[in-house]
């Protein structure tokens, strides 16, 4: 029965971690990425509970010169954070009110490129590994190997987004690439062909027959 039951803990502290990494998905943080078109704003609302810390995270992802205006206020309309022409940035901040806060990004000043920004805000701490337990006593080493793999899911998960983020605006920078060398090859071969063209017409001009008139002067 030890090793029943020791296998069934186990079990129960995996699903524990699992269950704890779903939590922290869902019920802690937004993450979005959007479009946000020239001469556009867009804002997003949060309800948050006094004393509760925040972090806004942000990054441009494709677009232009990859920068945005970035603001947040609370429920009162004072401002707590605000950048200008950002490529990417993080804030941290303690809710000092109850209420819905606010923040905005801009690409009011972008009058004909559009941005692909994401964002992610998380609102409060993760939520206890072990809610139910009491603990008057240290971890096990059961608890404390599922405490690490937690922290290193935690980890990958960051890791994951931020490459996901690089491999995004690395392949923006190669399509605008593409783009840019696709039509510089058709203008340099618009250009050959005329030139081509020309000095044909040219050179014939040079080797075409001249008719020549002759006037008889009669004695």
């Amino acid at each position: 029965y030890t090793g029943s039951s020791s296998a069934t803990r186990a079990v129960r502290l995996l699903v524990q971690v699992l269950w704890a990494q779903l939590l922290c998905a869902w019920a802690l943080g937004t993450e979005l990425t959007f479009e946000l078109p020239d001469n556009a704003k867009q804002c997003f609302y949060e309800d948050i509970i006094i004393g509760t810390k925040c972090t806004l995270e942000f990054q441009v992802v494709t677009g232009g010169h990859y920068d945005v205006d970035c603001r947040l206020e609370d429920p009162e309309g004072t401002t707590l954070y605000k950048e200008m022409k950002k490529q990417y940035d993080s804030f941290t901040f303690t809710a000092a009110k109850n209420g819905t806060y606010k923040f905005c990004f801009s690409n009011e000043f972008s009058t004909f490129t559009h941005k692909t920004v994401y964002f992610d805000f998380q609102v409060g701490d993760d939520p206890p590994l072990f809610p139910h337990e009491n603990r008057v006593t240290a971890y096990t080493q059961m608890e404390s190997a599922c405490v690490s793999i937690h922290e290193a899911l935690k980890s990958i998960i960051d890791y994951q987004t931020h490459f996901r983020l690089r491999e995004a605006q690395g392949r923006s920078r190669a399509e605008d690439l593409n783009t840019r060398v696709a039509f510089w090859s058709i203008g340099e071969a618009f250009i050959l062909l005329v030139v081509s063209i020309s000095q044909v017409v040219l050179l014939r001009s040079f080797f075409s027959d001249r008719k020549t008139t002759t006037t008889r002067v009669g004695s």
